[in-house]
């Protein structure tokens, strides 16, 4: 198979905020040769294709570290959940096309509804069937999958009893295959913790002890409080963070995915929809005053130095599967620098999945990359205009 080569392009492996200009990528074999300036560029063979790349950038393949790939978004998102099996798997082929052409080369799905696989007949979060027929396959992203959301059981039991339950919860989605833990300790509207102290640790750590990571939903400050003290490796949202959490996570060296396009998204139903919770007056004032909290939670963990990583929420909130650019434009507006903004949706991304080539760029590594036009590290619009993505060629 003749190799490509990409000549004349900028470069940014979005690890700091300078943009490198005129600079030749040869891929072979779906994997990078070298990476050179264009004026000394090594000898090519005969036969490789080469890509006028002039005008364009070379980013790194993108992660989107909270996904959920069998559902679909949009404002009726809920309403999804009880499909079957066979139209939820539909689903989420559906969403690993546009997660291809939006460059989106790895993600975190999150929590899937169980149910059971027409592939195999196992039944199981649905998610891990997904991962399993992606395996490989160039055209879809690399997956890493929690199975499904652990909730506390809403049945009277002692909190011994829950905690016994909740260990047996993690205990079931690891035999099935899952590559972390993802726990859901809050309830009711507005939502709330409703697990003790006790239950979060006693589960935080029994999946510690059998080697995996834990993240945790959390988008009040006495959730995010609470998950951080038991121990959970990542926070989902963060929405109730405030520099006394910020400080804490940094320390325990706990991260936190961004989830604030999903909020942008509600709102901009307010004006294309009748939904009564996204139209009505109170709807707007609400959603407006938990976007700006949401917005300070990112500055004050920004500020301490906690890893922040890029989520969309796809199809656990109405955003759809190729919004991860939005995501770093919200980033960009909370006051990341816009190459910190790329870095949250590619390495740093991948330090949260336990991936180092995972948004990463290098000679001898995987032509994981997108072609975009313009500028990200000026302009993070630049990323919803994608020209070509590497790993296709």
């Amino acid at each position: 198979m003749p190799g490509r080569l990409f000549r004349g392009a900028a470069f940014t492996d979005a690890r700091s905020p300078n943009l490198r200009l005129g600079v030749s990528v040869l891929v072979e074999a779906g994997r990078i040769v070298w990476i050179r300036p264009s004026d000394a560029e090594k000898q090519v063979s005969r036969g490789v294709d080469v890509v006028d790349a002039s005008g364009t950038t070379i980013v790194p393949g993108m992660v989107d570290c909270h996904s959920h790939l069998t559902l679909p978004g949009g404002a009726q998102w809920l309403e999804h959940v009880d499909d079957s099996a066979e139209q939820l798997l539909e689903t989420a082929e559906d969403n690993g096309r546009l997660l291809d052409a939006a460059g989106v080369r790895w993600v975190r799905d999150v929590g899937a509804p169980v149910g059971t696989d027409p592939s195999d007949g196992v039944t199981r979060a649905l998610s891990l069937g997904v991962r399993a027929r992606w395996n490989g396959r160039r055209d879809r992203p690399h997956v890493r999958a929690a199975g499904t959301w652990i909730e506390r059981s809403d049945a009277p039991a002692s909190e011994v009893d829950q905690r016994v339950s909740l260990v047996a919860a993690v205990r079931r989605e690891l035999e099935h295959g899952a590559n972390l833990i993802k726990l859901y300790p809050e309830s009711g509207f507005p939502q709330a913790l409703s697990w003790s102290q006790g239950e979060l640790e006693a589960t935080v750590n029994a999946a510690h002890a059998l080697g995996v990571r834990v993240t945790a939903h959390a988008t009040t400050r006495d959730t995010a409080a609470a998950c951080v003290q038991a121990g959970v490796d990542c926070i989902e949202h963060g929405f109730g963070i405030d520099a006394d959490i910020a400080r804490l996570m940094a320390t325990r060296g706990t991260a936190l995915v961004s989830t604030l396009a999903v909020l942008r998204s509600f709102r901009s139903f307010a004006r294309t929809t009748s939904i009564p919770r996204f139209a009505s007056s109170e709807g707007r004032q609400r959603l407006a005053a938990r976007q700006e909290m949401a917005l300070e939670s990112i500055r004050a963990a920004h500020r301490a130095g906690v890893l922040i990583a890029a989520g969309t929420d796809f199809g656990g909130g109405s955003t759809r599967a190729n919004h991860l650019a939005w995501e770093v434009e919200c980033l960009v507006e909370a006051g990341l620098e816009p190459w910190e903004a790329l870095a949250a949706a590619t390495w740093r991304g991948g330090s949260v999945i336990g991936d180092p080539d995972a948004g990463s760029v290098r000679e001898g590594g995987a032509a994981d990359f997108v072609l975009v036009h313009g500028d990200p590290l000026s302009d993070p619009t630049a990323l919803w205009r994608i020209w070509r993505v590497g790993w296709a060629d």
